[in-house]
């Protein structure tokens, strides 16, 4: 349904100003049925939600990108049409989007049916800054890892600027949530994993010297950047690895060296 708003007052648009918590509560990020909502900023990260089968609420666009995409979505679906100044306003972005798209969250995928499903998944353990889990989901998805793992203190794939840093690459990529009370070490080990722990530590095996088959399933373990991984996540994991570093520098943003890690144990860079 095309509807064109001059307003940026008009409370139609309300949902499309909502921060992260109100679009999704915790209880709504943990929901195994599906429930809260998301929104997906930018014309492609809109088409590729819509192309997914997101089932989408509302969308906030310019005229030619809304008349298109409203051919692609339910007549049910409010497409408002709206000039740049508004739409630069309402989404809090003050750049005017060619599409912003309100979705319903999915249904959240058990670690069981990721595990099951992947070759090769990244855990974020404490990853609390959605831009690095962003860059993260976007590196897996172009690297050739099909899984990712969330510690429970670690951002949502599907806030705002997790999902805009990962140009949509959160959609498409399996993700599930690990419970407080869920044995990692034992989880990997049924579904036959191998886990690399990334750390600065000197002691650890320099990541490029890593063999690996084919068919190996493997998990890249990343923590924090203020405190790496937990000691106990260390200890369980089959291996630790590290990128050598120089000129004094100790270690690099988590973001960086989770694309250097997933390429040197990515499909691309087999090692017998």
């Amino acid at each position: 349904m095309i509807i064109e708003v001059n307003d940026p007052a008009d409370e139609r648009l309300d949902a499309f100003r909502w921060r992260d918590r109100q679009l999704a509560s915790k209880l709504d990020r943990l929901d195994i049925v599906g429930a809260g909502l998301f929104v997906a900023e930018g014309d492609l990260v809109v088409e590729r939600a819509i192309e997914l089968g997101y089932q989408a609420i509302a969308l906030l666009c310019d005229e030619h990108t809304g008349h298109q995409l409203a051919a692609r979505v339910s007549a049910e679906v409010h497409v408002f049409l709206a000039p740049e100044a508004l739409r630069g306003e309402v989404t809090g972005l003050g750049v005017p989007l060619r599409a912003t798209g309100l979705f319903r969250r999915p249904a959240l995928r058990s670690v069981h049916d990721v595990l099951a499903s992947a070759q090769r998944v990244v855990l974020a353990e404490d990853i609390d800054n959605p831009t690095n889990l962003g860059a993260i989901v976007r590196s897996a998805a172009a690297l050739g890892w099909d899984g990712i793992i969330l510690a429970p203190g670690s951002a949502d794939p599907l806030a705002r600027l997790s999902l805009r840093v990962s140009m949509g690459s959160g959609l498409s990529l399996p993700f599930a949530r690990l419970t407080p009370t869920d044995n990692l070490a034992e989880m990997l080990a049924h579904h036959a994993y191998t886990s690399f722990a990334l750390t600065p530590d000197a002691s650890a095996t320099n990541i490029s010297l890593v063999s690996h088959s084919p068919n190996q399933k493997m998990a890249l373990l990343l923590g924090s950047e203020r405190d790496g991984l937990d000691d106990a996540t260390m200890e369980a994991a089959t291996h630790m690895v590290r990128i050598p570093m120089h000129a004094g520098i100790d270690s690099l943003n988590v973001g960086a060296a989770a694309a250097i890690a997933m390429h040197a144990l990515g499909p691309d860079t087999i090692r017998d």
